[in-house]
């Protein structure tokens, strides 16, 4: 190694080292849930703490699925979350194309409506929303799951700004060649933009599995809670001492994490590209 190269890892350990304790620093907690998830019960609050467990119990995760429905949580949450993802990249994605490439009356002025709604929080239209599916009678069904999520402000920009980035020529000559809008639309510009559309998805992923609020509303049956709403009604208590069994709540946490996790590890590579392509910067 050169000396210059030297001198500029020694410059830079600094900051790494610090970024590297951060970043352990910020996985304790999540440490925490998956170790306590495999102790026995009434070992989580023992003292001095243990971070790892001295006895390793696996048998927290086979009783989630035994002491409640959590099988069907996941189907919940697995259907309602792919059809909400899907549905939101075809319909905003379609939007954002209008927006970008098509001229009519208006259009601007549209934009700026939709952009003024980002800045509405969900709580007022919480309740027309609900009385609007009520109307429908789509309480405890997919559809008042579903239908809600489909479509997002912040996505339609988000993509918008990514249709900005093709040139013009390309449609300019796929028009020329007789190709109509959406051969357009399908064949050139949505292969182009990829990782924003792969943003999109992962910012739907998350929002809908990790959703709370408007499940607690529409699923009022058991068999129609998804994920996050089967962890709040998860109260499983230790016959000894009445408290909540913590071994169990973190197995429960753990599992509805992994889809997460995994999800944003596949797609990491086309998230960091698609914001950058976008032009979002935070």
């Amino acid at each position: 190694m050169s000396r210059k190269a030297l001198l500029g890892a020694l410059r830079t350990a600094p900051t790494y080292a610090i970024l590297a304790l951060l970043g352990a620093f910020m996985l304790v907690p999540f440490l925490w849930m998956v170790t306590t998830s495999l102790k026995p019960s009434g070992t989580t609050f023992s003292y001095p703490p243990d971070i790892f467990p001295t006895t390793w119990d696996f048998g927290n995760y086979v009783n989630l699925f035994t002491l409640a429905p959590f099988g069907k949580y996941l189907l919940n949450s697995v259907v309602v979350t792919a059809v909400t993802v899907l549905g939101q990249v075809a319909f905003c994605a379609s939007a954002a194309y209008g927006f970008a490439r098509l001229s009519f009356a208006g259009s601007k002025s549209v934009f700026v409506l939709f952009l003024a709604t980002m800045m509405i929080p969900f709580q007022v239209t919480m309740i027309p929303l609900f009385l609007i599916v009520f109307r429908f009678n789509w309480v405890n069904t997919y559809q008042g799951l579903i239908v809600p999520g489909i479509s997002s402000a912040f996505a339609i920009f988000l993509l918008r700004q990514a249709f900005l980035t093709i040139p013009r020529d390309y449609q300019d000559a796929a028009r020329i060649d007789g190709a109509s809008e959406w051969t357009v639309f399908f064949r050139i510009f949505l292969p182009l933009v990829k990782p924003a559309l792969a943003t999109v998805a992962v910012f739907a992923f998350m929002g809908t599995w990790n959703d709370l609020l408007w499940p607690l509303l529409i699923a009022r049956d058991e068999n129609m809670r998804t994920v996050e709403l089967g962890l709040a009604y998860f109260n499983v208590t230790s016959s000894a001492y009445q408290q909540p069994n913590w071994p169990l709540m973190m197995a429960a946490s753990v599992v509805s994490l992994l889809p997460v996790v995994l999800v944003y590890i596949c797609a990491q590579r086309y998230f960091v590209a698609g914001i950058s392509l976008s032009g979002v910067k935070g």
